[in-house]
């Protein structure tokens, strides 16, 4: 009796050793592998004209291989293959985004400020082929901030954060259309290719979805888990949308047509841009902090976290190239932050001068 109650102790420890080890290697092989991205370039830049440090958006034309890097008063144009400088677009105040399209042969390029006293609110008509500008088109809406090419009507939508609306401009003729007021704060927007465009509504939480042939809001759908919604990208043939959010800091995976959230993961701190590439199913999203987190969408139901990589600070716009699946990403050496006041409770660090420079990652 005892040897056999041993025996089935002893049968039991096994069965249950077992299970441990079956169940660790299926949760392994669940787990994503991680991307295999890692840097491979660093591209330093000289100064731009007028002195002060500033960047934003990043958008490239992987047909002309060439990346458009926004630098202040000019907006860098890079070889998307040997990362030389092609060219550059000069003259600018302080530029933001950069827009393509193709079908016209123009690039349109944001320039404006928020400071106060700004007497600069405009987007900047260039020659796709000559970098050379060819116009300029007045907004007049203080902080002409984000902006993006609607192909259906060949309308240009500049996001002007402060002013609270969108400029729809022309541009074809490069005259402005109509401004659409978006009740509150906007931010950038991604465009579906089939007249509708999406636009982040960081001081009331969602997304506003714009009809761009009768320049109309359709629908607002909240962003929740995440707040203050900021980056956009979007998977245009499974029409989902990935927003990501600032407090509380979250990416959304939302349905382009009803709203709905599907999935969520929370980030670091100070995202700004995400960029989503269809061949390989990946999505990015880079943060002020320095983190690029990566994700795959497995299917139009589910996003999966593969992982998230240290990058450097400030390093929080980015785009993905869809012919390398490389991916560019732009920033700064940093001031230490200035005291806390009153006024600014969290001040954050400011970028040093002639220090400028683009991250490329990849496989």
């Amino acid at each position: 009796m005892k040897f056999s109650c041993i025996g089935r102790f002893a049968v039991v420890f096994i069965l249950w050793a077992l299970a441990i080890c079956f169940f660790s290697g299926y949760r392994a092989q669940l787990k994503p592998a991680a991307s295999g991205y890692h840097l491979l370039k660093t591209i330093s830049l000289p100064d731009a004209p007028g002195g002060r440090e500033y960047y934003d958006y990043i958008s490239l034309d992987a047909g002309a291989r060439r990346v458009y890097v926004s630098h202040g008063t000019e907006v860098v144009v890079l070889n998307a293959d040997d990362y030389s400088v092609a060219g550059k677009i000069e003259g600018l105040s302080r530029c933001h985004g950069i827009a393509i399209a193709k079908d016209l042969g123009k690039g349109f390029i944001t320039d404006g400020d928020s400071a106060p006293g700004a007497t600069v609110q405009e987007v900047v008509v260039f020659d796709l082929k000559t970098l050379k500008v060819t116009g300029r088109v007045k907004t007049g809406q203080l902080d002409t901030d984000a902006i993006i090419y609607e192909p259906v009507t060949k309308h240009i939508f500049t996001f002007n954060g402060d002013s609270h609306n969108t400029t729809v401009i022309d541009a074809v003729k490069e005259s402005v259309i109509t401004n659409i007021d978006l009740v509150g704060k906007v931010e950038f927007p991604a465009v579906d290719g089939k007249g509708m465009i999406y636009d982040n509504n960081p001081e009331k939480n969602d997304i506003v979805a714009i009809d761009a042939r009768s320049n109309t809001i359709q629908s607002r759908w909240p962003t929740d888990p995440a707040g203050a919604p900021t980056s956009m990208a979007i998977d245009q043939k499974n029409r989902r949308l990935f927003s990501g959010g600032r407090g509380p800091q979250f990416v959304i995976m939302m349905n382009a047509d009803t709203g709905k959230v599907i999935q969520s993961y929370a980030i670091s701190a100070g995202v700004d841009a995400n960029a989503f590439d269809p061949g390989t199913g990946m999505l990015f999203v880079a943060t002020r902090e320095g983190m690029m987190h990566i994700y795959h969408e497995d299917s139009p139901e589910k996003l999966s976290e593969v992982e998230a990589i240290k990058t450097e600070y400030g390093a929080k716009t980015l785009q993905v190239d869809p012919k390398t699946h490389n991916v560019f990403l732009s920033t700064s050496a940093f001031n230490p932050p200035a005291a806390p006041t009153e006024k600014q409770p969290h001040p954050l660090a400011t970028a040093k001068p002639g220090n400028f420079h683009v991250l490329v990652y990849g496989k």
